[in-house]
């Protein structure tokens, strides 16, 4: 465990085998060893090994919820579906197994089926903070605000202390002069020395809070103060990723695009991609508002699937041999994965924002596949980055420079795969699509191969789960409030503005 901390997988490797070794009939053993080939980006190894652990415990519960976590892992969702089914009838008393049940659910997709174990969970145990603020989360993937509130509310009742509960709350609605919680957010942040913990989640509470009332000044101190909060806890540097793209462009160069070998054409893939925050949630909706495109949502299939047909785990080497690995192989073994999902429409949409970054990959090895990009006015793009907290999600969002040098590698990334793959893109403009949503949202579901349907234009009906950051503005119908927000905060943003003039970020986007 010492070594698995510390990253050195290959020594953790030997540990775990020496172990299994002296120890042949150790479930333990077994399951260390798992967690080693894991960190390896050997996932089948691991599948195996939980599964001879499973066969000598086929009751113990916990052994059946890492089964179904590798399976995820490996892409056979519905062996881990099947298994969760299992396991959840076998915890239909047991709030805590009902939890770790309903996050398995939450990572594969399944937003119903999580939701029924927290609502399950919250009638066996009704004043748990952390249950309850799962089940908040669950009903902001099922699209009742309301219900969501008043759970986050009860959180932060039961525990004050549960900062995430307070800035998630804050996210849920429209502030108001009247009705806000801003008074209670600045005695709580009072309490806080400088750096403590739940610093950042208050400072964004509090920011968020500000700019519903107007109050643009206050709302960006308390913005600054809690990115820098976050940024400091961070080992982060941007440099790395802007190598990483600039790379990505050297090896899928034109000679890449011409000449290396494409698998059979295949329809049905949609990828939906840009930056966070840019519109790719709000055409998601509009997409799979289509009687025959489903939602799989952020879904991590298309990197996993690389991973383990590479069996490398190691981002610098695996980006180094990924032009050498076979597309049909790589189409085949996504599709196979994303399949296991259980999808019943002719299309599915993969709305993985990073996915800007494997086009190659994607042009060679699901040729047929409907690529939409969204791409935002750049410091609106920025500014709506900056102003989430997302977590590690996306680390270089909690910094004005990282993120106007990560934005300046996107967008030259996009230009290349345009230059290389004409056509094979289509860009939307999200302030174009706010705009003149009718004909904008015709030419994405022309790109995509489809017929029109006038439900698309209802995307705000789709009663389907949602799960990004944008999962409140996307029940509302179109609207323009967050065109040009940037403007508000044009003065705090000058550095941001001239780094990317500096660079040629083109401004009329």
């Amino acid at each position: 465990m010492q070594l698995f901390r510390q990253r050195r997988v290959d020594e953790a490797v030997s540990a775990c085998l020496a172990f299994s070794k002296s120890n042949p009939e150790s479930n333990d053993a077994l399951l260390l060893l798992g967690k080693a080939r894991q960190m390896q980006g050997r996932f089948e190894d691991m599948l195996e090994l939980v599964e001879t652990a499973l066969k000598r415990e086929p009751r113990n519960t916990g052994l059946q919820l890492q089964f179904a976590g590798a399976c995820q892992f490996c892409g056979h969702h519905d062996r881990a579906l099947a298994e969760l089914a299992i396991v959840e009838q076998t915890a239909r008393n047991n709030p805590g197994l009902l939890q770790n049940v309903g996050q398995l659910y939450v990572n594969a997709g399944k937003f119903k089926e999580a939701h029924r174990c927290f609502l399950r969970a919250i009638e066996l145990d009704d004043d748990n903070p952390q249950f309850l603020n799962n089940l908040a989360s669950s009903f902001i993937h099922m699209g009742d605000m309301q219900q969501a509130e008043d759970a986050y509310s009860s959180v932060i009742r039961l525990a004050p202390n549960h900062y995430e509960a307070w800035y998630n709350r804050s996210t849920l609605r429209k502030q108001t002069a009247s009705k806000n919680h801003i008074r209670k957010l600045e005695k709580e942040l009072k309490k806080l020395a400088p750096n403590e913990a739940g610093e950042t989640e208050l400072c964004y509470a509090l920011a968020k809070e500000y700019e519903d009332l107007g109050k643009d000044t206050r709302s960006f101190y308390f913005l600054k103060r809690g990115a820098d909060s976050y940024r400091r806890k961070m080992e982060y540097d941007v440099q790395l990723d802007v190598a990483l793209m600039k790379r990505i462009a050297e090896l899928f160069d034109r000679d890449y695009a011409e000449n290396a070998k494409s698998a059979p054409e295949r329809r049905g893939p949609i990828f939906v991609l840009g930056l966070p925050r840019s519109g790719t949630t709000l055409v998601d909706r509009i997409l799979s508002s289509h009687s025959q495109v489903e939602s799989l949502g952020e879904i991590t299939d298309l990197a996993q699937t690389l991973n383990r047909v590479s069996q490398s785990a190691d981002r610098q080497e695996l980006l180094e041999t990924s032009i050498s690995i076979d597309p049909d192989r790589l189409g085949q073994n996504y599709l196979r994965s994303v399949a296991s999902y259980g999808a019943n429409t002719p299309y599915f949409i993969d709305k993985t924002p990073t996915n800007f970054l494997y086009i190659g990959l994607i042009a060679k090895a699901l040729p047929g596949a409907s690529i939409v990009h969204l791409k935002r006015h750049p410091v609106d793009s920025c500014l709506a980055m900056y102003r989430t907290l997302f977590r590690a999600g996306y680390p270089f969002s909690y910094d004005l420079d990282d993120l106007a040098e990560y934005y300046i590698a996107y967008d030259a990334l996009m230009k290349h795969w345009q230059t290389i793959f004409p056509g094979l893109v289509l860009d939307v403009s999200y302030e174009g699509l706010v705009d003149n949503q009718e004909p904008v949202s015709r030419t994405i579901i022309d790109h995509c191969g489809l017929d029109w349907e006038p439900a698309c234009l209802n995307f705000h009906r789709n009663k389907a789960p949602v799960a990004t950051a944008s999962a409140v503005q996307v029940r509302e119908p179109m609207y323009r409030d967050a065109l040009a927000r940037w403007r508000r905060f044009e003065p705090q943003l000058a550095p941001l503005i001239e780094r990317l003039k500096e660079a040629g970020i083109d401004f009329q986007a």
